[in-house]
């Protein structure tokens, strides 16, 4: 029954590397953003008056959206065919690999940069 069932929505759901980045793109800035706000919060609520939580918060928004963008200029030049092409899986498995490390790592590696500026501050 799983058989089937995988193999009608291969059937439905053509290969298109495009939209998979697209998608995993979409995805990576929602956790991105719930990390972002988790940890920044913390921050903020950790470093009293310090300013350094909201240049942290500002660093992250400015890295993430360039970096994002050239993932999806990189996917988005595909032609049909290459798009529709099994080849390019290891390509885009370490293009995910990248970005969902970013997504998930910048917010905790700026959060902790700044909190580590503002114990050597103060």
């Amino acid at each position: 029954m799983v058989k089937a069932w995988n193999g009608a929505t291969a059937a439905r759901r053509p290969l298109d590397w495009r939209k998979r980045m697209s998608d995993n793109i979409a995805y990576a800035l929602l956790v991105y953003t719930g990390l972002q706000i988790f940890v920044t919060m913390g921050a903020l609520e950790a470093e009293g008056g310090s300013l350094l939580p909201y240049f942290a918060l500002i660093l992250l928004v400015a890295a993430i959206i360039p970096a994002c963008r050239r993932f999806e200029k990189r996917w988005s030049r595909l032609s049909d065919a290459q798009a529709a092409d099994p080849e390019f899986a290891r390509w885009f498995r370490r293009d995910r690999i990248y970005l969902w490390l970013l997504a998930i790592g910048l917010p905790f590696l700026i959060t902790g940069v700044f909190k580590g500026l503002a114990m050597l501050a103060g």
